[in-house]
């Protein structure tokens, strides 16, 4: 298994996918051997060792995040099996082919869950909740095509509902915390990204926000346990699940490219009124009552 950096988000990611392995027959230890990278951000890191995974020799490699599939998918030259998960957009990607959409089969040895997020429900969500708000920030990895994704729908929602979006960049998590200070004095709220960057150095931005009184809302439920004050999103337990479960299929003699690709379209309502306060703002009690899970201080 191979992933881009260490965050929530993947981390569950990750569980949740030896979680689907073990329930398909394959329990790690006994029947089955893993081997864990993880690059810390380094895009020329996770080059060498997505190289160094595929000359392994492995019988399939579990991909987390956009990253991490790219880069799996120029090593193994299509000759190891590859299922990837938390991936937003396998096609504006190059990990499967252009005409190859969700709920169809590659025919390239690779299969996988996607993660593409409701922004457009999110962000008027959002915006109900801190009706003065008028200007939102983002920051995140102009180089993660995930990212650019996700920021891409939500400028097109911020000006439907004729908010003033703000964009902040950064290269490496390391310039999270000024980036992040800079940002939150300039905007009224910031919305997370879908950004593996970002959300690496998610204490520096919680902190931030805590400090300015510029609440945080997230696109995945994980970072909300971290410090965001809400999202209605994905849980990426449930998202590596799905993926291991085709992983369990690739292992037991099917062909990854035959195993349709798709996206996780289960989403959650996850609250944390503590961060709200630190940030704030106070949820309103219908929010907290239709809550799927409220994080407790």
């Amino acid at each position: 298994m191979i992933k881009v950096v260490a965050h929530a988000a993947l981390n569950a990611a990750e569980r949740g996918f030896v979680a689907a392995l073990a329930d398909s027959g394959f329990r790690a230890g006994e029947t089955l051997q893993l081997d864990w990278r993880d690059a810390a951000g380094d895009r020329g890191r996770l080059a060498a060792m997505a190289q160094a995974l595929a000359a392994s020799g492995p019988r399939l490699i579990h991909a987390v995040s956009t990253p991490a599939a790219q880069a799996v998918v120029k090593a193994s030259g299509g000759d190891i099996p590859i299922v990837f998960s938390a991936v937003t957009n396998p096609v504006a990607a190059r990990i499967v082919p252009a005409d190859r959409g969700p709920g169809q089969p590659t025919r390239r040895g690779i299969t996988g869950v996607s993660d593409p997020l409701p922004t457009d429900l999110q962000l008027r969500t959002y915006a109900s909740i801190v009706p003065t708000a008028r200007t939102w920030g983002v920051l995140y990895n102009p180089m993660e095509v995930n990212s650019v994704e996700h920021v891409r729908d939500l400028r097109s929602t911020a000006q439907a509902l004729r908010l003033n979006l703000v964009e902040a960049h950064v290269d490496k998590a390391s310039e999270v915390a000024a980036a992040a200070t800079s940002l939150a004095s300039r905007v009224q709220a910031i919305f997370l990204a879908s950004d593996n960057t970002t959300v690496a150095a998610l204490p520096d931005l919680v902190s931030a926000c805590r400090t300015h009184k510029t609440p945080l809302f997230a696109g995945d439920v994980d970072s909300v346990h971290e410090g965001a004050v809400l999202a209605y999103g994905l849980d990426y337990f449930l998202v590596g699940y799905a993926a291991g479960r085709k992983a369990g299929l690739v292992l037991k003699g099917l062909n990854a490219g035959d195993i349709p690709w798709g996206p996780m379209e289960r989403f959650s309502l996850v609250v944390n009124p503590a961060a709200a306060a630190q940030q704030g703002i106070e949820l309103p009690a219908y929010l907290l009552a239709r809550a799927d899970h409220v994080v407790k201080a």
